[in-house]
C-alpha cells in the first residue's frame, strides 16, 4: 500500500508521490527528502527525527514538505530513489543510514545533505574530514573509537571466565571497531575471533565457525546486517549460553547480556537541528560531523543469571539500566 509522502520503488522502478497540497502550491516551504531503507512507519530513527524536526517548529504539510524515498528493504531500489529525491530539487536530503548516505552522494554533489551513519563517513567517502567536512554533506556519526575498547572491558568485567571472544563484523560496514577491539582484546588477555558476515547466508557459517572455535563469548560490531538479524545472533547466544555484547540498547533488550554505546534515537534526532541550521543559510562544509560524547550501558540481569553470572555491584552501579 502506498501513502502520500512516499516513493515506494515497484517492479525495479521508483513511483513519485507528490506531498505538497495543491492549496500550498502558491507559497513555498521548504522541501525535504529522505531516503531511508526501509520505511517511514517502521523505521524507528526516523521518528525519533521527526519528533526532533516538530519541537523546532517544522510541521509536516505546514511549514516544511518531507517526501521520502522508501527502499522497504531492498537495497538495489536506493540508486534510483536517491535520483528521484534529487529530481524533485529539494532544499535539504536526509540520508538515514552508513549503507544509505553514498546513494545520495552518489546522485547529488550540490544539494546539501545530512546523514546518520553507523559507519565512518570519511572511509565512506562522505566528508573529507570529520571537523572539515568540505563539500555539500556533514551529519552525524554513532562511532567512537573508545567505544570498543571499553565494551570489550565490560564484558570481560561481566564474565571473568571469558577467554575466546568470536567478533561479528561485516567488512563492507567500513569503521575502525574491529581494529580498535583488537588491541582491546590484547591487553586484556583475550584472543579475539574475526568472523566475517556480509549478508543474511552467512550468519549460519558464521555461528559453526564461532562453534567449532571455541569461542565462550560473542561481540557483535553493529551494521545494518547484524542488526537486521539482531534475533537470530541472540538465539543463537542463548542455545549456547554465550555472554554477548552489543553496540548499543537494543542488543541487551533482545536478550544479550549487555550493551554499551551511544542512544542512536536521540543522535537521528539531533539530525533534525543541522537541517534547521541549513534551511536557516547554513553551509553543510562549514557544519563538522558530530560524533556521540554520552554513551548508555544496559545490562539484561535475566540474561546473568540464566548464564550463571553475577555482575557485581560496582558495575551495576555504572548501568543506565538493567533489565529484570
Amino acid at each position: 500500500m502506498t501513502t502520500r509522502r512516499t516513493f515506494i520503488a515497484l517492479t525495479g522502478s521508483a513511483t513519485i508521490w507528490p506531498s505538497t497540497l495543491r492549496a500550498q502550491q502558491a507559497t513555498k516551504i521548504p522541501r525535504l527528502g529522505v531516503l531511508l531503507y526501509s520505511n517511514p512507519q517502521t523505521d524507528p530513527n526516523i521518528e525519533a527525527f521527526r519528533r526532533a524536526l516538530r519541537d523546532l517548529g517544522y510541521i509536516d504539510g505546514q511549514n516544511v514538505a518531507i517526501e521520502y524515498g522508501s527502499a522497504q528493504g531492498r537495497p538495489e531500489r536506493l540508486a534510483d530513489l536517491a535520483a528521484d529525491l534529487v529530481r524533485l530539487k529539494p532544499d535539504v536530503l536526509l540520508a538515514m543510514g552508513g549503507d544509505v548516505a553514498p546513494f545520495v552522494s552518489k546522485a547529488t554533489q550540490t544539494i546539501p545533505t545530512v546523514f546518520v551513519s553507523s559507519a565512518d563517513p570519511v572511509q565512506l567517502g562522505l566528508v573529507t574530514s570529520m571537523a572539515r567536512p568540505g563539500g555539500n554533506a556533514t551529519g552525524f556519526t554513532f562511532l567512537h573509537d573508545e567505544l570498543a575498547t571499553k565494551r570489550l572491558a565490560l564484558l570481560k568485567e561481566a564474565a571473568p571466565h571469558i577467554s575466546r571472544v568470536a567478533m561479528l563484523w561485516n567488512p563492507d560496514h567500513p569503521d575502525n571497531e574491529p581494529r580498535e577491539a583488537q588491541r582491546a582484546a590484547t591487553a586484556l588477555g583475550v584472543h579475539l575471533l574475526s568472523i566475517e558476515v556480509r549478508g543474511p547466508g552467512d550468519f549460519d557459517g558464521a555461528f559453526q565457525a564461532a562453534t567449532q572455535a571455541g569461542a565462550d563469548a560473542l561481540y557483535v560490531v553493529s551494521s545494518r546486517q547484524t542488526s537486521l538479524n539482531t534475533g537470530r545472533i541472540v538465539d543463537f547466544a542463548t542455545k549456547n549460553k554465550l555472554p554477548l555484547a552489543g553496540g548499543w540498547g537494543a542488543w541487551a533488550k533482545a536478550g544479550g547480556l549487555l550493551a554499551y554505546g551511544p542512544n542512536v534515537g536521540q543522535i537521528s534526532g539531533q539530525a533534525a537541528t543541522y537541517v534547521d541550521k541549513i534551511l536557516k543559510g547554513a553551509k553543510p562544509a562549514d557544519l563538522p560531523v558530530q560524533q556521540p560524547t554520552r554513551f548508555e550501558l544496559v545490562i539484561n540481569g535475566r540474561t546473568a543469571k540464566a548464564l550463571g553470572l553475577t555482575i557485581s555491584p560496582a558495575l551495576l552501579v555504572q548501568a543506565n539500566e538493567v533489565i529484570e
